[in-house]
């Protein structure tokens, strides 16, 4: 037990005392800058500072469904290291490739990471990942960074994120060391802009509707009728009268569900309906958010069909894994490895998602051809791939355009006229 836990940054004593989460994933000896750093002068003149915002949003049921349905989907997206030279691409299956696999840190499988990324990034328009690495230079691990402030400084022509967590803990750490993932991002150089000005209106308007329909519920439960008195009677006894009555008829063990009065007094029965937001307002406002996150109605309650999943995939999905890749890529490797070809990628096998008529369609014109090997094609059917199912299949009515002639038998034609 003891080795495992010395395997990552801040754990050499973890079986001696207990330890914070700070320290497990930074470490106590964590370089700091020294001297005296500066705020990063922005050149359009914002503050370098980023405050989290988005508890309110992540609150609301319908923006926490919408984030939802993109965090789930983005975190099915898989990431592999490869290596392009000028004539083909090759899979480069090490270190860096099985812990975004499987396990970037100790607390995290790579699903949930990736979940948690992409919930960040659409919550709070920017999303921090630090990269953790060893005393000899190679990667440990990969944690999202989850302060409450973030602060750009810069000291030596280099520039550093100083995050503040709620906790009371900071820790300085090279922007390099940083992945960054941005959306909307406009003004500021560094951030992505934030959400409160633009969500603020909708999640006012939702929390306003909430209320009214609890209030309504609750209205419509607190006065259920009048009970008329023909005489005058002390204030005493028209509270006695009125809990007798509430007693014998209004209760749920009047199964009979009859009252019965005297002269002395009429119960008068009010129909008290809420006033609820009627379905079509209700879907106008939901809309609203849904449309401010780019996605549709079937795709949060996963009724979607083929051409709505396509269209969510190249919209939302795809631009994520286009970003992660370039970050990930740029951060990951230094110019020379990015100068022999290495990259990260992050992809999906679409075709999971589309109708078995269409899947069917395309292995009956893919096979044949060459380009999908059996297991690939046993894949897009979600089967398991088959030993020796790398081979690919190609049809003997196709044929090298070069070679063409020959096969038809008409080279040498000309010479023979002659």
């Amino acid at each position: 037990m003891t080795s495992i836990l010395t395997s990552f940054k801040g754990g050499e004593n973890l079986a001696k005392k207990k330890r914070s989460l700070f320290n497990l994933i930074f470490g106590n000896n964590h370089i700091q800058p020294g001297g005296e750093a500066t705020q990063l002068k922005m050149l359009n003149g914002y503050m370098p500072v980023f405050s989290q915002f988005g508890n309110e949003a992540y609150s609301s049921d319908i923006v926490r469904a919408a984030v939802d349905a993109i965090a789930r989907n983005g975190a099915k997206l898989v990431p592999k290291h490869i290596r392009k030279t000028n004539e083909n691409v090759t899979a480069v299956h090490d270190n860096i490739e099985n812990l975004l696999q499987i396990q970037p840190n100790p607390f995290m499988d790579a699903y949930t990471f990736y979940y948690k990324v992409i919930t960040q990034l659409y919550i709070q328009n920017n999303s921090f990942i630090y990269i953790d690495y060893g005393d000899l230079g190679n990667i440990r691990g990969f944690y999202p960074i989850n302060a409450s402030t973030t602060e750009l400084l810069e000291y030596q022509g280099e520039i550093y994120a100083k995050f503040h967590f709620l906790g009371g803990q900071k820790i300085t750490l090279a922007y390099t060391e940083l992945i960054h993932l941005r959306r909307f991002f406009y003004k500021n150089d560094f951030y992505g802009e934030p959400n409160d000005h633009a969500l603020y209106p909708t999640l006012e308007l939702i929390n306003t509707t909430d209320q009214g329909i609890i209030n309504a519920v609750k209205s419509s439960a607190f006065l259920r009728g009048l009970l008329k008195f023909t005489t005058t009677l002390r204030q005493e006894d028209m509270t006695k009268q009125k809990n007798k009555f509430m007693e014998e008829y209004m209760n749920i063990n009047n199964s009979g569900g009859v009252a019965a009065t005297d002269a002395k007094a009429d119960y008068i029965p009010l129909n008290s309906e809420p006033k609820l937001i009627n379905s079509p307002q209700m879907d106008l406002i939901e809309q609203k958010v849904y449309k401010y996150f780019g996605v549709s109605k079937e795709i949060v309650m996963s009724n979607y069909d083929e051409n709505q999943w396509n269209a969510f995939y190249e919209s939302v999905i795809e631009p994520i894994a286009i970003q992660m890749s370039l970050q990930f890529t740029s951060k990951i490797f230094s110019p020379r490895e990015k100068g022999f070809g290495n990259e990260i990628i992050f992809e999906s096998n679409r075709l999971a998602y589309a109708s078995n008529r269409t899947k069917t369609l395309l292995i009956q014109q893919l096979m044949p051809m060459g380009v999908l090997s059996i297991n690939e094609a046993r894949e897009i059917l979600n089967m398991a791939p088959v030993e020796d199912g790398d081979k690919r299949i190609v049809s003997l009515n196709y044929v090298s355009a070069d070679k063409a002639d020959k096969y038809q038998g008409v080279e040498g034609d000309d010479n023979n006229d002659n």
